[in-house]
Order: C-alpha cells, then sequence, then structure tokens
C-alpha cells in the first residue's frame, strides 16, 4: 500500500519522467563515444563488455548516482514541505513505512534507468562489434575455400560457419555479458540508494541534504576503485565493474552490498525511533 502511494505522489513530481530522460542520456554516452572514436577501441584486445564499461561506466554510473541523490531530496522534500512527516507521527502509522515505500519506488527507478542503459551497451556491442568475432570471421572462413572449391562451396562455407556459431555465439555471448554486469551494477547500487534516502530523511531542508549527498558523490570519485576497503563506501560501490574484478573479488562487492543495506535500514529504523522520541 506504502508504494502504490508514493507512486502516485511521484506522477505530481515529474519524477518518472526526469529518470526516464537520465536513463536515455546515460545510455547515449557509449553510443555517442563509439559513434565519434570506435577506432580508438575496436583493435583492442578484451571482450567488448569490458571495452564498453571500461570506457564509459564511471560517466553512467556518476549520472546514475546523480539521479539517486537527487530523486531521494526531492521524495523527501515533498513530505516535509507539507508537514505531511508532522502528521505521520501523531497517527499510529510507523514512519519506517513511508522509508521503505520511498526506497521500493527509487530502486524500481533504478532498474528502469539501468534497463535503459543496458539497451544502449547491447547496441553498441551488436552494431560495432557484432562484425569482428562471429560473423566476419565465419565469412573469411568461407571464402578462403573459394579457390579450391568454387563460389558454391564458398557460399555454403559461409552460411555454415555462420549458422554453427557465428552470430547465435555473438547474440548469446553479448546478452548474458550485458546482464551480468548490469545486474552486478544494480546490486552495488541499491547501497548508494538507501543511504541517499536515509540523508534525505534526515535533513528537513532539500539544499542541505542534496548538499550531503553531492558531498558523498565527489568523496566517491576522489576514492581509488582498486581499493577494496575504501570501495565499500555506498557512494563508491556503483563505480565498480564486473567485468574487469576477478570472480572472488565480486563475490565480496555483493556480500558486502548486502550487508550494508541491513546496516543501513537497521540505522534507519534506530534513527526514526530516536526522533519520534524526542519530538
Amino acid at each position: 500500500m506504502s508504494f502504490y502511494l508514493e507512486c502516485k505522489k511521484m506522477k505530481r513530481t515529474g519524477l518518472v519522467p526526469a529518470f526516464f530522460c537520465g536513463g536515455l542520456l546515460a545510455a547515449a554516452v557509449p553510443v555517442l563515444n563509439m559513434a565519434f572514436r570506435s577506432e580508438m577501441y575496436l583493435g583492442l584486445e578484451a571482450p567488448p563488455i569490458q571495452i564498453l564499461m571500461d570506457a564509459n561506466w564511471q560517466m553512467m554510473s556518476m549520472l546514475n548516482i546523480l539521479l539517486i541523490t537527487a530523486g531521494a531530496c526531492l521524495m523527501y522534500h515533498t513530505e516535509y514541505a507539507d508537514n505531511a512527516i508532522q502528521r505521520i507521527c501523531t497517527l499510529p502509522a510507523k514512519e519506517s513505512r513511508l522509508f521503505f515505500g520511498k526506497s521500493a519506488f527509487l530502486v524500481l527507478m533504478c532498474a528502469v534507468i539501468l534497463a535503459v542503459e543496458a539497451a544502449g551497451m547491447a547496441f553498441c556491442i551488436f552494431h560495432w562489434f557484432g562484425h569482428s568475432g562471429g560473423s566476419g570471421s565465419a565469412l573469411s572462413a568461407g571464402l578462403g575455400s573459394a579457390p579450391s572449391g568454387g563460389l558454391g562451396n564458398a557460399l555454403s562455407g559461409v552460411f555454415g560457419n555462420i549458422a554453427s556459431g557465428g552470430l547465435g555465439n555473438i547474440a548469446s555471448a553479448g546478452i548474458w555479458s550485458v546482464l551480468k554486469s548490469f545486474g552486478y551494477a544494480f546490486l552495488l547500487m541499491l547501497p548508494a540508494v538507501f543511504g541517499a534516502l536515509w540523508i534525505a530523511s534526515a535533513c528537513r531542508n532539500l539544499w542541505v541534504s542534496l548538499g550531503i549527498g553531492v558531498v558523498c558523490i565527489f568523496t566517491a570519485t576522489l576514492l581509488p576503485v582498486k581499493s577494496f576497503v575504501l570501495s565499500l563506501f555506498p557512494f563508491a560501490m556503483p563505480f565498480q565493474i564486473l567485468a574487469d574484478t576477478p570472480p572472488q573479488t565480486a563475490r565480496r562487492f555483493m556480500i558486502a552490498a548486502a550487508a550494508e543495506l541491513l546496516v543501513i535500514a537497521i540505522g534507519e529504523l534506530i534513527f526514526l525511533k530516536l526522533r519520534r522520541s524526542f519530538t
């Protein structure tokens, strides 16, 4: 019920189209990068998803975290501006339901923008890298038989190689790598979502919460990405990339993200109880 009410309230704020436009902007980053500088990346010896994420993810994740911070501040500003928080405190309803309802809505918005960005990344893989790994090799392998077996054998070799593993392997490998990378990014983004909402719930002034959030974001950009301990900062975790992270380290990051979610949720419950006791 709280999630449904949050959806109704957010319709009046323009937050949904703002998130969608932000997702389109972030998705355009790799497309424009490849459109203007594709020669810099096509010759690299690495999986396409790793090349694209290394080149674009820092900017994309920065846009995502800015959207999350601004969205969290706006969601709680609507409550404080109309004194809705004070009314909730006088009712038997729990403030924690308000926090988790907003969290669910913001998590849904994060899933939407990541889906849009994943579509943009998949387009880059299939448009610029799709002809270099499977179909191109299949074509060269088939045409290589032309001098010895004629054009008919060459064409049959081309289509046989493509059917046996060319385009199908590219599509399945590309889609699976994109899904894994953005699923990992979604999980590591959740502590930033809860952290931004916790800051917004603690500050009655919109500009104070927004300022704290921006300071946290720029602090995260100063932390070294390769340092595991420093990267556990909730606003720094979304900058991590699955493609160039060892599997054991990636598992540690996922466990740490789940632990941070639990800690932030418990901390919010304690904070709300203390604030209700002293106000």
